[in-house]
């Protein structure tokens, strides 16, 4: 996920994090693809901006932890 990302205009929707590449983590809980937990990515279709912004940015922070693993 770039900073580009993280910093636009928060009244539009974020676009899915999702990049096809589906699989779960060892704990089985996170998609190593795009950094959502299982929870996240259910809630995603039915989630407001507010809520897949926040989803957005939670993704970004895993995707690094795991990129730095």
């Amino acid at each position: 996920m770039s900073t580009d990302t993280l910093q636009a205009d928060r009244s539009q929707p974020p676009a899915s994090p999702c990049v096809s590449v589906c699989a779960l983590d060892a704990a089985g809980q996170v998609c190593v693809g795009c950094g959502r937990s299982l929870h996240e990515i259910g809630e995603w279709s039915a989630a407001g901006n507010a809520r897949r912004w926040q989803i957005v940015e939670a993704a970004a922070q895993r995707l690094a932890r795991i990129a730095a693993a």
